[in-house]
């Protein structure tokens, strides 16, 4: 069903030191006025709450437009890069191109979903064959071949395979089938009894609602009411979000001779010929999910199958459709958000076109808008952290040195990409300036034949899984990688005039939380190539996962909204990455010129500096009903626990701002939680 996409965007970042000597922050020929930390509200105490002390008086002025969610840095700092495609975009759909380049393909796809007089005028035509077809269904084995034939179409509904590395085999790509088949944001909203989650359900079930009415169904709530339902029995067997943390659990490789016999009713089989998918085995990750399936293909009336699929079929699409049915998409993500009004055409079309032809966009935004010295810096930056973080694991006090020489392989085996892809992803599609509707689903099945391309093969080491534009950052376990785009390389979490402390305390913090991600409780588990093996002591690991358990404890205490706990269980590896990515920023820090020294800028020592970055590059502002379902559904704490929960545990904050006993974030040494 729906996948409400909620700007999920992770901000990550780099910086470094180069061995014991100063990375200058100022380019030759080239000189700044120094950053400026304003905003800050001295009658708090930094120890009392350091987020607030520097954040407060912007946060309270800080206004929410009515088409967005939140303000200011984090994942919002896409918001002003939207802008700059925009610009693009503008520019290059003014004028004809040659057929099949890249300004004619992201040109004329922006062109097609601008002219809302012809998408409107279209109504419900374009969907209407996929309607007819369900509704031609006459038995089980045409409800899964239907199901297939959507897949080659990048519509999945009950069914979601997708091909990445086997983590017991990094180095080939197998098929994956995981859990799905909802349209509420998580399997916990469908049996949640609190008020705010029962407004959202109520929400849901009007828009699907109005979906029928919109189609020309009679009974419509009546029909919606039967599609909640098929998804509520689904819910049920789906795993939470933190047990689908265990890596080794949610592992399950088996044949596809045995998944026939023991699921008759899917036919696995026929589904894989019918997508196209030459498969002997594969990894069913929540088998309790195909089994209930199975269970439920002859047990649910046909009609209401049915009803599930068109539902399925029309919230997939509605946002490609005439007015009305994006007014309804739009009634219900507005309680599930609290976003006040739409984004403007050209905002949406940005977005959609990042996301389906992102890299054919991203190289007009490299080309218009990149500094290449970023690229270079950046470089530098993260192979110094590399050795920053070797000399902590040197000196970890509970960890064995067999394991410690297991961990410095890793690390040094971990690939470096920055900036944008050496070897762009290319898309075998037709654009038309005129087709909105065909030309996105032309993409949606370019985009499934290359993934399906492959399947059985060496993992693509030259893919990226983000846009050069996009502020965020990643580490991929089964490649061993870690990913900084172009769009993180900015202000206020990189700089190339800046002094060191800003820059260590923004994307430096940053770049040591992606190289902690290499060792959190997951990515602990895969080893140099990216399979997951026991590459640990037992001894070590055991003092390891108490370690993390500490984390979990201490985040789960926090809260957001008064009363809204925190999940540390299911925030436990970005906590851990936050924890560490300032301990290595601040290491690195200290072997800078500035760091060495004592010299105050702006009234502020460079500890100090360094510290203020850091609650800078958090500042953000949400909307309540979109920080709700951030905490139940994001692996990340929010901006807040990002800034305080690392600081408690560190002491060099401690002695920069002479934080004491009994201030409300002051934990005695032996409460402060260190891993890495």
């Amino acid at each position: 069903m729906k996948k409400i996409v909620l700007l999920l965007i992770l901000m990550l970042s780099i910086a470094s030191c180069k061995n014991e000597t100063s990375t200058t922050a100022v380019v030759e020929n080239e000189t700044r006025e120094p950053v400026v930390f304003d905003g800050i509200d001295p009658a708090i105490k930094p120890g009392d709450n350091f987020y607030n002390h520097v954040n407060k008086n912007w946060y309270d002025t800080a206004v929410i437009a009515d088409d967005q969610v939140g303000v200011g840095a984090y994942r919002f700092l896409n918001i002003p890069q939207q802008k700059l495609l925009e610009n693009i975009l503008e520019e290059v759909s003014q004028n004809e191109h040659p057929a099949g380049s890249t300004e004619q393909l992201v040109g004329d796809f922006y062109a097609s979903g601008m002219d809302t007089v012809s998408i409107n005028k279209r109504g419900i035509t374009p969907i209407q064959p996929i309607l007819d077809r369900i509704e031609a269904i006459k038995d089980v084995p045409a409800i899964l071949e239907f199901v297939a034939t959507q897949i080659t179409s990048g519509d999945y509904s009950m069914i979601t395979p997708y091909i990445s590395p086997d983590q017991e085999n990094s180095a080939l790509n197998i098929l994956h089938l995981s859990q799905t088949g909802l349209g509420l944001p998580d399997r916990d909203y469908y049996f949640d009894a609190t008020p705010s989650v029962i407004e959202i359900q109520k929400a849901y079930r009007t828009y699907l609602t109005s979906l029928f009415e919109l189609t020309g169904e009679e009974n419509a709530a009546k029909k919606a009411n039967t599609v909640y339902n098929i998804e509520k029995q689904l819910a049920a067997a789906h795993k939470t979000r933190i047990e689908r943390r265990v890596i080794k659990d949610n592992y399950n490789k088996v044949a596809v001779s045995d998944l026939d016999k023991n699921h008759a009713n899917i036919n696995w089989t026929t589904l894989f010929k019918q997508i196209g998918a030459k498969v002997d085995s594969l990894d069913m990750r929540q088998p309790a999910y195909y089994n209930t399936l199975n269970k439920m293909l002859p047990s649910v009336p046909l009609e209401d199958w049915k009803l599930y699929l068109k539902a399925n079929s029309i919230s997939s699409n509605d946002a490609i459709l005439s007015k009305p049915f994006q007014d309804a998409s739009f009634a219900y993500t507005k309680i599930l958000s609290g976003q006040g009004e739409q984004q403007s055409r050209s905002k949406q079309m940005v977005r959609r076109i990042d996301q389906q032809i992102g890299f054919e966009l991203g190289q007009l935004y490299v080309k218009k808008y990149f500094n290449e010295d970023a690229k270079k810096r950046a470089l530098d930056l993260v192979n110094n952290f590399q050795k920053t973080l070797e000399k902590r694991i040197d000196n970890l006090d509970w960890m064995s040195d067999s394991t410690k020489v297991k961990a410095k392989e890793k690390l040094f085996a971990i690939k470096k990409k920055i900036g944008y892809p050496d070897v762009w992803h290319t898309y075998n599609v037709t654009i038309s300036k005129t087709d909105f509707f065909e030309n996105v689903i032309a993409l949606r099945k370019s985009e499934f034949e290359y993934e399906l391309s492959q399947l059985n093969k060496a993992p693509n080491r030259d893919a990226w899984h983000t846009t050069p534009s996009t502020v965020t950052a990643y580490y991929n376990p089964s490649l061993n990688e870690i990913v900084f785009p172009a769009g993180i390389l900015q202000a206020p979490y990189f700089d190339l005039y800046a002094d060191d402390a800003v820059n260590y305390g923004g994307i430096g913090m940053v770049i040591g939380h992606e190289f902690t991600h290499a060792f959190d409780d997951q990515g602990a588990q895969y080893d140099k190539e990216g399979n997951v093996t026991d590459w640990w002591t037992a001894e070590d690991y055991t003092k390891f996962k108490a370690k993390t358990q500490q984390i979990i404890d201490q985040y789960s205490a926090f809260t957001v909204l008064d009363s809204v706990p925190l999940k540390g269980a299911l925030t436990v590896g970005e906590n851990t990455a936050d924890n560490g990515g300032i301990a290595i920023a601040f290491d690195a820090f200290k072997m800078t010129e500035q760091g060495k020294g004592n010299t105050e800028i702006g009234g502020f020592t460079p500890n100090q500096r360094f510290f203020l970055s850091i609650a800078r590059i958090w500042r953000v502002k949400m909307r309540d009903e979109f920080l709700r379902n951030y905490v139940t559904t994001d692996p990340h704490s929010p901006p807040m626990w990002r800034v305080n929960g690392p600081l408690m545990n560190f002491t060099p904050f401690y002695e920069a701002f002479e934080v004491k006993e009994g201030e409300a974030n002051y934990r005695t040494e032996e409460e402060r939680v260190k891993i890495w």
